[in-house]
């Protein structure tokens, strides 16, 4: 952790920002919400099927102070911009950064709840735009701010769940639940088992002696609403011509492999190739799970493989920097596992080390990364961690 990231000096922050606070200071919050790498299963939550996220300490961090005003300002420190809106007027969205907390805002009032005004300061060790979630963290750490005391008893998936309504009812992307999960109901040193139909879960504790690697390709994360949105798209026109076939197929999560080439003929080529994704991606995930709670690192190295080749080849989602960084680290020894994680078009691949590889990864990526593709990457070795809260 930074100086400038650690509660005292966000809380400093604020009094810069806000000198009226300095006679408040005792009344000062702060509220953190961290980032996510799914391991596997990706795609598969919108499909109502299994994923495998972790949530990292990578984060956010609000530090506010709660004002009987009905008006939520923020400043980033980041870049010194400052904006807000009104919880009594909120309006559509700008697109503008606080669309996210203004979405957030309008979703908790629509499910009834009590909000409080604040001034704050937003910090984050989130590499923007790198697939990581920063737009869930967000999200989650003005939520825990803007709720009173009572409202935060509430069970931490419903939260996560009112805080997914804000992305896809406000901010108008159609993602699933995965990113605002992982980022509320986090377990330290676990991954986390969710089916997105039942929304049941359980922790899948990951091996002492294996290290959790993200690696930024340099290339931001360009999902953009509509590329998103079509995925999704052609993933629902799948389902309506599989129902065609078996009606009990609702979603992707549905279908096995021999219907999927039982209706092989009624689907476009592209329409199959998206449901072959998703089909197998979800039986990825269990299998994972069985090889974690094995300790088999060799099935983990195979899946994470398919899951890579499969998001390149079918989901079309990878790039050439994403498949360059996943090939130099399979090339390391003591590289376990490698795949792009998150939706997609840049961003992160996840790895999974022994913690006396690390090093020589970080060399390999640095020496060899740049010349493939003229970007420069970072290495951020990250720590599983518990789900978003309040700092003391």
């Amino acid at each position: 952790m930074t100086v400038a990231f650690a509660p005292e000096s966000l809380v400093d922050a604020l009094i810069e920002a806000v000198p009226d606070a300095a006679a408040r200071r005792g009344d000062i919050r702060v509220v953190r919400a961290p980032g996510r790498v799914n391991l596997i299963g990706e795609h598969t939550d919108y499909n109502l099927g299994f994923v495998l996220p972790a949530a990292i300490d990578l984060e956010i961090r609000i530090a506010y102070l709660p004002d009987d005003a009905r008006e939520v300002t923020l400043r980033r420190l980041d870049t010194g911009e400052s904006d807000s809106f009104d919880l009594d007027g909120i309006g559509p969205k700008q697109g503008r950064w606080l669309d996210y907390v203004a979405g957030t805002a309008w979703a908790l009032a629509e499910a009834g709840h009590r909000l409080t005004g604040l001034q704050g300061v937003v910090a984050s060790s989130l590499p923007p735009n790198a697939g990581l979630s920063s737009s869930a963290a967000i999200e989650l750490a003005s939520a825990w701010a803007m709720l009173d005391d009572a409202a935060l008893g509430m069970d931490r998936l419903e939260l996560a769940r009112l805080c997914q309504r804000a992305e896809n009812g406000y901010v108008g992307v159609m993602g699933g639940i995965l990113d605002q999960f992982a980022e509320s109901c986090g377990v330290a040193g676990s991954a986390l088992l969710l089916d997105c139909r039942s929304l049941e879960w359980r922790p899948v504790p990951l091996p002492a002696d294996v290290a959790v690697v993200v690696c930024h390709t340099g290339s931001e994360r360009r999902l953009g609403t509509s590329e998103y949105n079509t995925r999704r798209a052609q993933c629902d026109a799948a389902v309506v011509e599989l129902a065609r076939l078996d009606p009990a197929v609702h979603s992707l999560r549905d279908a096995t492999p021999e219907l999927l080439e039982a209706a092989r003929g009624r689907l476009s080529e592209v329409g199959y190739r998206r449901a072959r994704h998703v089909v197998g991606e979800d039986r990825r995930v269990g299998e994972a799970v069985a090889a974690f709670e094995a300790d088999d690192l060799d099935a983990i190295r195979t899946l994470f493989a398919a899951s890579h080749e499969s998001l390149r080849d079918d989901f079309e989602v990878s790039s050439p920097e994403l498949d360059a960084m996943v090939d130099i680290a399979m090339h390391v020894p003591g590289v376990i596992a490698a795949r792009m994680t998150g939706a997609g078009f840049g961003g992160c691949t996840v790895n999974l080390v022994r913690p006396d590889a690390v090093q020589a990864l970080r060399d390999a990526v640095v020496e060899r990364y740049p010349s493939r593709t003229g970007l420069t990457p970072m290495v951020l070795p990250v720590a599983v961690t518990d789900g978003a809260g309040r700092l003391t």
